[in-house]
């Protein structure tokens, strides 16, 4: 059904409300009622239970939120508050009308909010912003595809076009659009993993040979202890969460290390067991360690430490020496290295005491097995690569990498991030796959390096990309440095977004702009050979087929893969071997190619048949061989590097709120820390509020600290008081990221540092509260 006017209205930040003190318990029975209940009203209740009834079934869609795995034992009821609200968003009958783009210019829908875009509903025609014009207009698919043909043909150089890739992406499409772009000729493929676990792939992949997790499922019911390091599972990737209770039950432990107290880390209300229904739930965190914004490194490198001062007192008891010795280099640098460790150093970076880091090390070497989990809480800090060597380093001096319950363990934050990587979505992908890639395909690929994400917007700014594409996504909210963002993409000749929803990337364009519609993961593909299914990978390696389940909204609708198809016939044609044609019509021959170009996708379309499907090859994890030059693990030595936070001034985090997914908001509500009716909120330490002489429930302005001539200013903020470490503040993403300047990336992966950015806060201007951000030059 399509409407011409919303059925919501924006939300007045003034009308912020906040509960007296943040949850202690998730999930249960207001987790159910939370999720069922807008399904049920916006979806209709024979599609709301279409489809979640489907969710993560071996017959059924994979979830399009997180990239958490699925038990081999499944319940009817495989799915979370978060899965069921993406589920809602995506699988909505209520479409935009042909007339709302007549109505409504460009330079009004940006005023909008990202969850007022979302909700006017789901696109369904092709639709074109000429140069000069504000108002997209719809036309037809050949149209819209001649369109960026030309424009891609008129090009000086292929390296003047970037294309971007969206985690939800089935491999499929990612291995054709790769394809497409790779034939185009240019490695310019930024995706979302540039900001997120590229910190993980870079530390991973040079210690022990792999960026991805070394466990399955199953070795978290297994563990000893598990250790959550910058974190929410209660927020992010609930099911994760039955995953924990597995491991409290069967005699495990749970150390959670982060800034902000969880709700999801403290107790879990299992909605599936009467314990969570009737019960008190199970309590997870046997410890919390608060560690202030920036001080993970100094914590693994003291735990470390105690562990080389524990093997001194108790000689060949306590590291894993027979492992070390056939399968790992640089012990010795690396306790000489931890030698000099200044305690004190620690505790300042840390803000803990000598007696939690102390009890945790203790935990640490009586555990036999034991998994490190983490994601963009430490990913996303400047020291966020050495942060994860540190963690292979403790895991490896006791043996807990191949070994059942124990491993390291990213929590990817997409549903097919990691499928993208493998397929091949990335700006630098290694020699042995582009030989295979170009056998395929009898073409030579492109061999330099192309631009991440980051990259992609210093080239935008400078003139040197001129043509944009993306694959799913909404860049422009989910970048940093958000207005410098917003003017580079301005200076692109020509944007495209292939999308299911309005978002704000489609408002902020270049001088020609399109908008190309297409099915989403919860809908029924059929093409000429008949009704098709893709494949997704999630954290723990596990490949499976996603089958669609109801109705497409529109017929008018293209399939991801489908339409990458399209382009490539007319972009490229001929001028590789390529079945354009056949690999829209039958999506098994896409994977045919993959089988022949993609390490470990042998057999591929006769094994993702495979009930559950099947698990792609993980050296350390399989057989504790390790792809590194030397063919062992590597301890490396990393500095330590507190971080300097000048006096009157405070450390800043970006964190979703519960309801919203990456860059798309479900609502204005964060129920666990209790924030209701608006998301322009900064959680404070009590201690600070008082020393800056400011108030609980004020409203500030957040100003960037950063020597770059720019001024970057959140405005009219209210201040929440809150139980974060003193001297640290959070916000919420993707409002934050203005704050966060474009070069402030963590080394070696280049990944926007959303974690530990500098701020000055003061009372508000006197600004109102639509005036949520600016940018600035600051007077000389």
């Amino acid at each position: 059904m399509a409407r011409k006017e919303p059925r919501i209205e924006d939300v007045n930040e003034k009308d912020i409300q906040v509960e007296s003190r943040p949850k202690e318990w998730a999930a249960g029975l207001p987790a159910v009622y939370h999720s069922m209940k807008p399904a049920i009203e916006q979806m209709g209740l024979a599609r709301a239970l279409g489809t979640t009834f489907r969710m993560n079934q071996k017959h059924g869609f994979d979830c399009p939120s997180c990239a958490w795995p699925d038990p081999k034992d499944r319940s009817p009821f495989e799915y979370c508050e978060e899965g069921v609200k993406a589920v809602t968003w995506e699988a909505t009958p209520v479409v935009i009308s042909s007339d709302f783009w007549a109505e409504h210019s460009l330079t009004e829908l940006r005023d909008r909010t990202e969850y007022w875009l979302g909700m006017q509903g789901r696109l369904t025609e092709p639709l074109y912003k000429p140069a000069g014009e504000d108002h997209y207009r719809p036309v037809g698919w050949d149209e819209a595809l001649d369109i960026v043909a030309r424009r891609l043909k008129s090009l000086d150089s292929p390296h003047e076009a970037a294309f971007y890739t969206s985690g939800r992406t089935s491999n499929e499409a990612a291995f054709l659009y790769q394809l497409f772009v790779r034939a185009y000729g240019t490695n310019n493929l930024p995706d979302c993993s540039n900001m997120c676990h590229e910190s993980s792939g870079w530390a991973m992949g040079q210690t022990i040979g792999i960026g991805k997790a070394t466990v399955t499922y199953e070795d978290f019911g297994q563990a000893d202890l598990i250790i959550l390091m910058g974190q929410n599972p209660g927020t992010n990737h609930p099911r994760m969460l039955t995953a924990l209770e597995n491991c409290k039950r069967n005699g495990g432990s749970i150390v959670a290390v982060n800034p902000l107290p969880e709700a999801g880390l403290k107790r879990y209300k299992n909605p599936q067991k009467p314990r969570g229904i009737a019960g008190k739930g199970t309590e997870l965190a046997d410890q919390f360690l608060q560690i202030r914004l920036g001080g993970d490194m100094a914590l693994l490198q003291a735990i470390s430490k105690r562990v080389f001062e524990a093997e001194e007192k108790n000689p060949g008891t306590v590291l894993d020496h027979e492992f070390l010795e056939k399968h790992c280099e640089g012990l010795e640098d690396l306790k000489e290295h931890l030698s000099f460790l200044d305690d004190d150093e620690v505790l300042e970076a840390t803000g803990l005491r000598a007696e939690e880091i102390d009890e945790l090390a203790e935990r640490y070497l009586k555990a036999e097995k034991v998994i490190i989990t983490w994601a963009m809480g430490i990913t996303q800090q400047k020291k966020g690569v050495a942060t994860i060597k540190e963690i292979i380093n403790l895991l490896l001096l006791r043996g807990n990498i191949g070994k059942p319950g124990a491993g390291a363990a990213p929590i990817r934050g997409h549903s097919n991030v990691q499928g993208d990587r493998t397929m091949g979505i990335w700006e630098q992908m290694p020699g042995t796959f582009l030989d295979a890639l170009g056998k395929e395909f009898s073409f030579d690929p492109p061999r330099e390096h192309g631009a991440d994400a980051v990259e992609t917007f210093h080239r935008m700014q400078d003139g040197r990309i001129k043509f944009f594409m993306a694959l799913g996504g909404n860049l422009i909210s989910a970048i940093s440095d958000t207005q410098l963002a917003e003017e580079a993409m301005k200076k692109t000749d020509m944007s495209v977004q292939i999308s299911i929803k309005l978002n704000r990337s489609h408002l902020v364009t270049g001088k020609e702009a399109l908008i190309l519609p297409v099915l989403g993961r919860t809908e029924i593909d059929i093409q000429e050979t008949g009704r098709q299914f893709v494949s997704v990978e999630d954290t723990v390696c596990v490949v499976h087929a996603s089958h669609g389940g109801v109705d497409p909204v529109s017929p008018n609708l293209l399939s991801e893969p489908a339409l990458v198809a399209r382009l490539g016939a007319r972009v490229i044609g001929d001028r590789i071997d390529a079945d354009w044609a056949g690999f829209e019509k039958d999506y098994d021959l896409i994977r045919d190619s993959i089988s022949r170009v993609v390490e470990g996708c042998e057999d591929y379309n006769e094994r993702i048949r495979h009930e559950g499907g099947f698990v792609l090859p993980n050296g350390p994890r399989d057989s504790r061989t390790f792809r590194t030059p030397t063919g062992k693990a590597v301890l490396t030595v990393n500095d330590l590097e507190a971080v300097q936070r000048p006096e009157g001034t405070l450390l800043l985090q970006s964190m979703r709120s519960h309801d919203q997914w990456n860059t798309t908001i479900y609502g204005h509500n964060d129920r666990y820390r209790g924030i209701k009716g608006g998301r322009h909120v900064l959680f404070m330490n009590a201690g600070d509020i008082t020393e800056l002489g400011l108030a609980d429930g004020q409203y500030v302005d957040i100003h960037g600290v950063h020597h770059d001539g720019v001024e970057r200013v959140l405005r009219s903020f209210r201040v929440v008081s809150y139980p974060t470490p003193k001297g640290c503040v959070a916000a919420y993403y993707p409002e934050a990221n203005v704050l966060v300047p474009m070069d402030h990336v963590a080394e070696g992966s280049n990944t926007p540092v959303s974690k530990t950015v500098l701020v000055r806060v003061e009372a508000a201007a006197g600004a109102g509260a639509e005036d949520k951000m600016r940018r600035t030059p600051a007077p000389a």
